[in-house]
């Protein structure tokens, strides 16, 4: 999937170019397009240089918070929703510690721990799945949930924010946190109508019940402030929060009697790592996008978007940041470039790219974690996994605009 939709980008745009040259007397639409080479490819190596500084020291807190129990605690705290969301799973069974430490390791944004603890989780489901080339009704819900899963520290958005000279990198925090949720509980609703799960049961609408109430109490006390205070006030709590926790995760591990600093370089030597391996993908989808974009078939496509909206009498400044979302379910490192190249381009602090930015926080990327969790188990039919979790993309996608035009207008 990956593949065809990179080499579609130079093909459509090698072909949008030719017709800026020979009907739209466009005759440097040539050197555009090598000049967008040039300058992604340069993009490129400024992001990953900014973000080796913070992934190792993030990745050095996570470690910390790993070797003091606060992973397994959070999976511990989560084990009774799964047995009632999934009840073909036994209570005990090894799939439900590696689930909940999965989406556990989701929820504090480590990507790292989260992906082996998902595949492990997968292949521990695939032993009580009785047709083993399809998906059983616990793998989809898991599947759902992970790639629609809440995670409370996009870190990732925010470093890309400040490259790109965002004021307040994180005054998307809370907008993100409303549109994940509004993801995780559009994929398990669609799940749930599927495979006939009952969620009025006691212990499930506990756990959903204290969600809502806390997204609620959130929408609450933001309803009641103006436009500006919205973004100073999610700057606030989300820089607040993420001090807290780090301070949190020192003191855990402190009282745990394990060796903090070790612990930290432990995790922040990963960080380099990452971010190397990060360049080859970020610059790929970059040029790719960059060379797209300036043959001038993006702009078509937006362009006309555009017009449908304003022809329909809507407001049509979300369309620009259109270009993430649609690549969101597809590509993660295409989605990614698509939401640096948007802040590029029209700026960090713009609509477009502050909304960019929630959609990227918001979900998962549907078809690479499926190719990702079912292919290492083998299965082949994935039965209703697809349109439920592209229709908790869709409720993810339609939540960050909304916030987006609830606190930036």
């Amino acid at each position: 999937m990956l593949n065809r939709i990179w080499i579609s980008f130079f093909l459509i745009a090698f072909i949008s170019a030719l017709y800026q040259w020979l009907f739209a007397g466009n005759a440097l639409v040539f050197e555009q397009i090598i000049n967008a080479i040039f300058d992604m490819a340069k993009l490129t190596v400024e992001i990953a240089i900014g973000l080796l500084g913070i992934l190792s020291f993030w990745l050095g807190m996570m470690k910390i918070a790993e070797h003091g129990g606060i992973v397994a605690k959070l999976a511990e705290w989560i084990s009774p929703l799964f047995s009632r969301l999934m009840p073909e799973v036994p209570k005990g069974h090894p799939a439900m510690g590696s689930m909940t430490m999965n989406l556990s390791a989701n929820f504090l944004g480590l990507d790292n721990a989260a992906t082996p603890l998902g595949l492990k989780a997968m292949q521990d489901l695939q032993q009580l799945n009785p047709k083993k080339d399809t998906a059983s009704n616990a793998q989809i819900l898991f599947m759902v949930l992970n790639t629609s899963s809440v995670t409370l520290f996009p870190v990732s958005v925010f470093v890309y924010r400040a490259q790109q000279g965002a004021v307040n990198p994180t005054d998307v925090f809370v907008p993100i946190l409303l549109a994940t949720f509004a993801s995780t509980m559009t994929g398990l609703m669609a799940v749930a109508f599927v495979q006939r799960i009952s969620l009025v049961n006691r212990v499930v609408l506990v756990y959903l019940s204290c969600a809502m109430a806390l997204v609620a109490a959130l929408a609450v006390y933001f309803a009641g402030l103006g436009s500006q205070a919205l973004a100073a006030q999610s700057s606030l709590l989300g820089n607040l929060l993420i001090l807290s926790t780090l301070v949190t995760f020192m003191l855990v591990g402190i009282k745990r009697g394990i060796n903090v600093y070790d612990s930290f370089i432990s995790g922040a030597k990963q960080g380099f790592e990452v971010s190397i391996k990060l360049i080859p993908y970020l610059l790929a989808m970059l040029c790719a996008i960059g060379v797209f974009r300036a043959s001038g078939a993006l702009d078509l496509i937006v362009d006309v978007i555009r017009s449908l909206v304003n022809g329909l009498g809507f407001d049509s400044r979300f369309v620009d940041a259109l270009p993430t979302a649609f690549m969101k379910p597809l590509s993660g490192s295409g989605a990614r470039a698509m939401m640096v190249e948007t802040m590029n381009n029209f700026g960090a602090d713009s609509f477009a790219g502050r909304l960019s930015s929630i959609i990227q926080g918001s979900t998962e990327t549907t078809f690479y974690v499926l190719a990702v969790y079912f292919g290492s188990v083998g299965i082949r039919h994935s039965r209703h996994a697809v349109s439920c979790g592209l229709i908790a993309d869709l409720g993810g996608i339609l939540a960050a605009m909304s916030v987006c035009y609830w606190f930036f207008g």
